[in-house]
């Protein structure tokens, strides 16, 4: 079977191969506190850094999921006040959380087909902004630009971003924001079971402001621990060690994202000028995502689509929410193959 589920999604071919290598190596039995776990994450960091093209000043942090990420910042960053600005189902869950923690906090709301105007999202300065840079629910997304002008904006205020569906698929500038977050089963091409969370100094300095250091994950905790290149509780290593090793063989994010927007590009063209049935569910260009494509079509030819795709190998993303039985999402990852896209589009020529 062929998975082009956003979310976990196909893994990267070599993975089964690191996995023997973990076992051979016994990485899966070391403890979190040794030194050879300690030169594993400091690897780790040091290649997401260098690949991905994070500051040097900002810290990575080894968590189980982005979802995770949400109770962080809610505990450790939002001390009162904070605004979530989404168009879509997880946007809203990840408010809807926030806000059982911190009841305080405010949404701002945009249509799906609107691209955001930075002057029109000038907040009276919460500590806190959040985005979902890419909608997974929705496939669409807030391009790096718009998300430098808020900052630049909103001086005072920390900016957080969800980019669960396109952290390490694309390109993503982050000094223009204070704390990122994804998780690995997306476009690093891993299972699932492990997140990171970016923080830049200032994010840190905050959170020290907070202070709170109640909970086993607190981010003051997790800084603490990661000064030694550990974790604050028994995580994942494997999945870490996994990481490293895709992170080792990929190839910077800068070539990386063309060649996904080279294949977006070829989707784009094969749903707007052929098909009369299947059409992306977003018609604003301007506000799709690079990595995830959703697709609309009558509920009877979703349900059609989707098992025939089945029976011929191939796993189609489910869609999400109140778009379950009018649309299906295809990845448009980094580990999914050229050939594989081409068996996928051979598929839906039927449909169009």
């Amino acid at each position: 079977m062929v998975s082009f589920y956003p979310g976990p999604s196909r893994v990267y071919t070599k993975v089964p191969l690191y996995l023997k290598d973990a076992y051979a190596q016994g990485i899966m039995s070391i403890n979190h506190r040794s030194e050879e776990f300690v030169a594993i994450s400091k690897k780790t960091v040091t290649l997401l850094k260098d690949k991905l093209n994070i500051p040097k000043s900002y810290s990575i942090y080894f968590v189980s999921s982005a979802t995770e990420c949400w109770e962080i910042i809610a505990q450790s960053v939002i001390e009162k006040e904070g605004v979530h600005i989404y168009n879509g189902a997880f946007g809203e869950k990840w408010f809807q959380y926030t806000k059982k923690l911190k009841p305080t906090v405010k949404s701002f709301i945009f249509d799906r087909e609107e691209e955001l105007i930075p002057d029109k999202l000038m907040f009276n300065t919460p500590e806190v902004i959040c985005f979902t840079q890419n909608e997974t629910a929705n496939g669409t997304q807030v391009k790096n630009e718009i998300i430098q002008s808020v900052r630049k904006n909103n001086p005072n205020s920390l900016l957080a971003v969800d980019a669960t569906s396109s952290m390490g698929g694309v390109a993503l500038n982050f000094a223009a924001a204070d704390i990122w977050f994804a998780s690995v089963q997306k476009c690093f091409g891993l299972p699932a079971g492990l997140g990171l969370l970016v923080c830049s100094p200032k994010a840190l300095e905050h959170a020290r402001s907070v202070n709170d250091r109640k909970h086993y994950n607190s981010l003051l905790f997790l800084d603490d621990m990661m000064k030694s290149w550990q974790t604050s509780y028994t995580l994942n290593v494997v999945e870490i060690y996994l990481l490293l090793r895709v992170m080792e063989s990929v190839k910077p994010i800068d070539s990386v994202h063309k060649t996904i927007i080279n294949r977006h590009q070829k989707w784009e063209a094969f749903f707007d000028t052929k098909s009369e049935q299947l059409n992306f569910l977003i018609k604003n260009k301007a506000v799709r995502s690079h990595t995830v494509l959703t697709i609309e079509a009558k509920p009877a030819v979703v349900e059609k689509v989707k098992t025939r795709a089945k029976q011929a190998g191939i796993i189609l993303g489910e869609g999400y929410g109140e778009l379950k039985s009018s649309t299906f999402r295809i990845a448009n990852f980094p580990a999914i193959q050229r050939k594989e896209i081409a068996l996928l589009m051979d598929f839906l020529h039927d449909f169009i």
